[in-house]
C-alpha cells in the first residue's frame, strides 16, 4: 500500500467476487466475503422519469483493491454473511483504474455500485 493510501483508505468494505457461470449458464455463486480498505462517497440509487426507472450510481468506493469486477457485490462496512444480497450489498457496475501518480506503488480504483 502506498503511503498516501495508508492514511486515506481507512474505512472497511466487504466484497463478494462473482465466480462466473457453469457450462449451462447457471451462476456459480460468490466467493467468501473479503475485507478491503477504502474510502467512499454515497450517491443516488434510482432516478424515476417519464420513461421509467434508470439505474444510477449508488456508491463510489476508492481503494487499491485490484480484483473487483462488474457483477461482484460490495458492502460498505463489515459482514460475515456468505450471501451478499442477504447482507444488503450492492452490485458492482463499473471499475475505473487510476495511476498511482506520486509513488508508483499500487494503482487506485473507483468501484461504482448501483441497484
Amino acid at each position: 500500500m502506498s503511503s498516501i493510501a495508508n492514511w486515506s483508505y481507512t474505512a472497511k468494505a466487504i466484497i463478494w467476487r462473482n465466480l462466473g457461470k457453469d457450462e449451462y449458464g447457471d451462476p456459480l455463486g460468490y466467493s467468501a466475503p473479503e475485507v478491503i480498505m477504502c474510502d467512499y462517497e454515497g450517491g443516488l440509487s434510482k432516478r424515476i422519469g417519464s420513461l421509467g426507472a434508470e439505474i444510477v450510481v449508488k456508491n463510489t468506493v476508492w481503494t487499491e483493491f485490484s480484483l473487483a469486477n462488474s457483477g461482484d457485490y460490495l458492502l460498505i462496512g463489515e459482514s460475515t454473511d456468505a450471501d451478499p444480497v442477504a447482507a444488503g450489498a450492492d452490485e458492482v457496475r463499473q471499475v475505473i483504474r487510476y495511476a498511482d501518480t506520486f509513488e508508483r506503488v499500487a494503482d487506485d480504483f473507483a468501484i461504482l455500485t448501483g441497484v
